[in-house]
């Protein structure tokens, strides 16, 4: 029964392919001999070789329409580096520019991005975006840049060079990227290209190759060419190794000790070809990495974490793009470095060393390579382990793929504090990966298996994932089946043993009102049954969603959700330490209703807010979520996170009133130099922190950061954990 589902499915992923979209625009690249200065202006002579590029399309709030303030540029070309001059057409010179920050946030604020997908496979690309100020935020694409959430990797940094002016009427912007800042094919005369507008002003958003308004802005499915003059050379790209020095004191108030240590390491990024990239590191330090948000968790289930270490980031889809998202990853880079105390608290497990390759081994087929090696703690039963993680992804069709990985961990000895399952993991699997030429159709059939001593039963984890997405209808389907005894040591998944359907279906309205860009209907519902047991279900959920999205970029939504849950394990709905479990064995339908309001995101006081009340087991839950920002631009930004639950159950079950409070500040002085500090304070973890960093850039990716860090226990008069003080330079070096 399996293979024939699986047979019909993949007729229907290449019945897919038949669809098609517009015929690509293109454009000419001259070449010049001499170089550009880059300030902003456009006025050397080399320019004039140059057709201006332009007629934008509409893409917000009307993708039949150009776009009322329009957009044109230009590209010249030389041995070492790709020219950009833009010219974008303004009312007046008030703009919307949250801050100075590298990797500055583009909702809600003027800002233009340009897209080049380099290999020519709709699938991947670099990210460049600017604005008014000539602010710099680059970024690595994957999945065809069909989900804004996922899809995009703005933790990777690489050299390139912006200017920006500002007349009455309009700014202009001119860019430097060095050649050697990307990997490409240099077999090829053309590459695709695509670049988009936000423009605050007039709530417009904008794209030269013109993309449906029921597609991410900057689908990869729509794009033009740029098409050189003269052949690309091969880039001779420098090989960059980037020392670090990093001072630590420290004092530890549970423990009564406090020290001091000095330490040195770095990074090493060795090109291979046009194409491939070697990264190498040794003792690395990520005491610069921004702290992980706070989060209350009311769920059955562990969460994820996003990833912020920069050397696990470049080219990260070929690592962790397998799987279902939220039931079963097979790679999850958090799994490496971090790991838990006796006591169950997080902690770093010390990295000693590593090396990542990762790229195309030519137009079609990518490769990735990991392998690091971890440090023992035995007084807190931690191993030193050995990492590998090993992929390759086949170009199929015109945009889709078939993907291989194979993942092992192992501890480097014997411990007397791990049993069999712990020592060794590995796990292996196949994919199929479908995005149609005109990104309406996309999906994924994948197979897994792992490989644990004294684990023999089913081990494997297949499912299967299809989705149509139109102007007016989105409609998609996902099962997964997960054996009871599949275990990915690097992974991460929420259950084992279970058979797990979702469905899901969005219908879309487009009044013709010019306030409101939307209204869309969404009805969502999974369904998961306990394997080991029959078949009996656990999980019930429907999901209803009315949205309304306005112009000015606010929204208001309405959701009401209903549930069935099965114990199979006795749980504590509020996690306290204090708290009576709900038995297993025990089952509970409940729902509540829910009111959020985004307001416009332009303003200088804005606002992200739920409020709802229903059942939540066999009690009440009221929860109010509040996201309070402010800002003085371009050189404050503040916030504050603002969340309540109160969950009320009957005796002798624990009800409890859980808080998390979350206010950061963040000073941009210069381009170049920043101050941010968050405060969390989180009731559910009797948890104070406060993270303060200061970070200097005085050299291209090459940084200062100094960095406070006190952490406190708030069930006893909020006495003090932890506290740090980090000092640790970087600095880029080209060879």
């Amino acid at each position: 029964m399996k293979k024939q589902n699986l047979f019909q499915f993949l007729f229907l992923l290449i019945s897919a392919l038949v669809f098609s979209q517009e015929k690509e625009i293109e454009f000419l690249i001259p070449s010049i001999q001499s170089d550009i200065t880059i300030d902003g202006v456009g006025n050397e002579k080399e320019w004039g070789k140059s057709d201006w590029q332009s007629e934008f399309w509409l893409w917000r709030p009307n993708d039949s329409l150009k776009a009322n303030k329009q957009t044109r540029f230009k590209v010249l070309k030389n041995e070492k580096n790709l020219y950009i001059f833009i010219e974008l057409f303004t009312d007046g010179i008030k703009f919307s520019t949250p801050s100075l920050k590298r990797d500055f946030d583009t909702f809600g604020a003027e800002a233009i991005t340009l897209l080049f997908d380099t290999f020519n496979d709709g699938t991947n690309a670099f990210s460049f975006t600017t604005n008014p100020l000539g602010l710099k935020k680059e970024g690595l694409i994957s999945g065809g840049n069909q989900n804004y959430r996922t899809d995009r990797n703005y933790s990777w940094d690489t050299k390139w060079f912006v200017e920006s002016k500002i007349y009455d009427n309009r700014y202009t912007v001119e860019i430097q990227i060095p050649l050697t800042s990307l990997f490409y094919n240099n077999s090829s005369d053309f590459w695709r290209f695509n670049i988009y507008r936000g423009n605050a002003q007039n709530n417009e958003y904008s794209v030269w190759a013109k993309t449906p308004l029921n597609q991410t802005i900057g689908n990869l499915g729509f794009m033009g060419k740029m098409v050189f003059e003269t052949p690309l050379k091969k880039a001779r790209n420098p090989i960059s190794i980037i020392p670090y020095i990093s001072g630590l004191a420290f004092k530890d108030f549970e423990s009564i000790s406090s020290a001091s240590n000095f330490s040195l390491g770095g990074d090493a990024k060795i090109p291979i070809g046009n194409a491939l990239n070697l990264d190498l590191t040794f003792d690395p330090d990520f005491s610069q990495v921004e702290v992980d948000d706070q989060v209350v968790n009311l769920t059955r289930f562990a969460i994820a974490l996003p990833e912020k270490r920069q050397f696990f980031t470049q080219n990260d889809d070929l690592f962790k793009d397998f799987g279902s998202t939220r039931d079963v990853v097979p790679f999850f880079s958090r799994r490496i470095g971090v790991a838990k105390d006796l006591e169950g608290n997080t902690i770093e497990n010390k990295i000693i060393y590593g090396a990542r390759l990762s790229g195309k081994l030519n137009s079609n087929l990518r490769v990735g390579f990991l392998n690091i090696i971890t440090d023992e703690d035995v007084e807190n039963e931690i191993a030193s382990n050995l990492n590998t993680v090993f992929t390759l992804r086949q170009k199929v069709f015109d945009r889709s793929n078939i993907s291989f990985f194979f993942l092992d961990q192992r501890a480097v000895k014997d411990y007397t504090f791990m049993n069999n399952e712990e020592r060794k993991n590995s796990v292996t699997g196949v994919e199929y990966n479908l995005i149609s030429i005109d990104s309406k159709w996309s999906g994924r059939a994948f197979f897994h298996k792992s490989f644990t001593e004294g684990l023999n039963g089913d081990d494997q984890i297949v499912g299967m994932r299809l989705e149509r997405n139109s102007l007016r209808h989105k409609a998609g389907m996902e099962w997964v089946h997960g054996g009871d005894d599949f275990r990915s040591n690097l992974g991460f998944f929420r259950r084992t043993g279970f058979l797990k359907l979702s469905p899901e279906y969005t219908f879309r309205i487009y009044p013709k009102n010019v306030d409101i860009t939307s209204y869309s209907f969404t009805q969502r519902g999974f369904f998961v049954y306990d394997t080991a047991n029959d078949y009996l279900m656990t999980d019930r959920v429907f999901i209803t969603t009315i949205r309304k999205s306005f112009l000015n970029f606010s929204s208001l939504s309405l959701d009401y959700t209903n549930r069935y849950i099965y114990l199979i394990s006795d749980f504590n709905p509020t996690r306290s330490p204090e708290g009576i479990f709900l038995p297993s064995g025990t089952d509970y339908s409940y729902g509540d209703l829910e009111l959020s309001y985004r307001s416009d995101q332009r303003k200088f006081f804005n606002l992200d807010s739920k409020v709802s009340y229903g059942t939540f087991y066999n009690g009440t839950k009221f929860t109010i979520e509040n996201e309070i920002k402010w800002r003085k631009q371009p050189i404050v930004n503040a916030s504050m996170i603002l969340n309540f639950n109160a969950i009320k159950l009957p005796e002798p079950y624990t009800s409890k009133k859980i808080w998390l409070v979350s206010p950061k500040i963040d000073f941009t002085f210069t381009k170049t130099i920043s101050w941010t500090t968050f405060i969390q304070y989180n009731s559910q973890g009797e948890n104070l922190g406060i993270n303060s960093r200061m970070q200097w850039r005085f050299a291209p990716l090459s940084d200062l950061f100094l960095v406070y860090n006190d952490n406190y226990i708030s069930t006893d008069n909020f006495s003090p954990r932890y506290r740090s003080f980090n000092l640790k330079l970087t600095y880029w070096i080209n060879i």
